[in-house]
């Protein structure tokens, strides 16, 4: 039975990785893109912009859509969907074409991503949930940060067609291992749209969500400028780059594995304490940012608490509402998204006004908002009402 779950975590993870893979991979690839379809660079990063958009709208509905649904029928339609999509994108030329192809598979990432934190928690006891969700974690973590530089190398060194086939065939993989050796789930207890939604009325939702809105916008909203802060502010080369970003995933990955373990032993400290910590390497980087070494450091650090983080921010919501779990965690992609789209425009106005150093302070700010949710959570509901997933 062990045997048998983590083989289903790990086709999981590799699921979730095709598919966060193929939303943020193409950050990598974008000046190669707007040359292939003969557009500007912003254009092109409509890729991703609009791919994000998508989900933060389907994040909620499409889930709660499909929650009655045999979950292994829905796991293989999405990576289907998802298949069909990159294959589009490979061959096409026409640069409206390969938004459609983008923008239809974003309706259905929702679906599966809050799937497989559904199924992965479920295969497991209650208590050792959090640490199956962190293992599905580390596809997300891979897909978003390592998917970038991967599909950027074969890009240079090989073609950006390549590159694109990569997106393909890391879900072709996922899709034929849940067809295989993923076995049937039917939804037993099917619960009703109404008593999903009825979530929507706890004040403690609603909580939750603000609080990881803020949460994401405080990692994603730095995050997303780390390659132009290394360039513009600690003055490194552009393989130096490349290789802090791998830095940054790898220590993200290992963030999740940590996030397991915090979140099984005291879930309500850690979620407590997780913003001053990243608050104290923000202010490091803003103080030592400009020195190679240090910065080394802190970006190893940081990308340790940005695995935390998704996990932290998924658990929060999940425990907000554990009675409609499919619908609680389309609920946390959502809020994840939102955060990363406020945050990184906020940190663009602050590099535009003030110089790229003080992106940290939408990081800071964040955080401290962040904060103040959390407790008002933990003020209202207390330790004894607190719900666990």
């Amino acid at each position: 039975m062990a045997k048998q779950n983590n083989l289903l975590i790990f086709i999981l993870t590799i699921g979730v990785f095709g598919i966060l893979n193929t939303e943020m991979g193409v950050i990598g690839i974008l000046p190669s893109l707007a040359e292939h379809f003969n557009v500007s660079v912003s254009k092109a990063g409509l890729l991703v912009s609009l791919f994000a958009l998508v989900i933060a709208v389907s994040g909620p509905t499409m889930p709660l859509l499909f929650s009655g649904i045999n979950r292994k029928k829905v796991m293989l339609l999405v990576l289907g969907v998802f298949v069909v999509g990159n294959i589009v994108s490979i061959f096409t030329t026409n640069f409206s074409i390969a938004l459609i192809a983008r923008v239809i598979p974003a309706l259905f990432h929702p679906i599966y991503c809050s799937l497989a934190f559904s199924v992965a928690a479920a295969s497991v006891s209650k208590e050792e949930a959090p640490k199956a969700v962190s293992k599905v974690f580390i596809g997300v973590s891979a897909g978003m940060v390592v998917g970038v530089p991967i599909a950027s190398f074969i890009a240079s060194t090989i073609s950006l067609h390549m590159a694109m086939v990569f997106f393909a065939v890391v879900n072709a993989i996922a899709f034929f291992a849940t067809f295989l050796f993923v076995p049937s789930m039917p939804v037993t207890e099917k619960l009703s749209y109404g008593a999903q939604l009825s979530v929507l009325k706890k004040f403690v939702t609603w909580q939750s969500i603000v609080a990881v809105i803020f949460l994401n916008s405080a990692i994603f909203g730095v995050y997303s400028y780390l390659a132009e802060y290394l360039k513009t502010v600690t003055n490194m080369s552009s393989n130096t780059i490349t290789i802090m970003l791998f830095v940054f995933g790898g220590a993200n990955i290992i963030g999740n594995v940590l996030a397991g373990k915090l979140l099984t032993k005291n879930a309500l400290s850690s979620v407590v304490l997780f913003p001053f910590v990243l608050g104290a390497v923000y202010i490091l980087l803003f103080l030592f940012g400009h020195l190679s070494v240090p910065m080394a450091i802190i970006t190893l650090f940081w990308g340790i608490l940005a695995g935390v983080g998704g996990n932290i921010n998924q658990y929060w919501i999940m425990s907000s509402a554990p009675e409609a779990p499919d619908f609680a965690n389309g609920l946390f992609l959502t809020a994840a998204n939102l955060g990363t789209t406020i945050g990184a425009a906020i940190g663009g106005l602050f590099i535009s006004g003030l110089g790229t150093e003080y992106v940290v302070l939408v990081g800071i700010l964040s955080l401290l908002l962040g904060s103040i949710s959390i407790f008002l959570r933990n003020y209202m509901y207390s330790s004894t009402k607190q719900l666990s997933i």
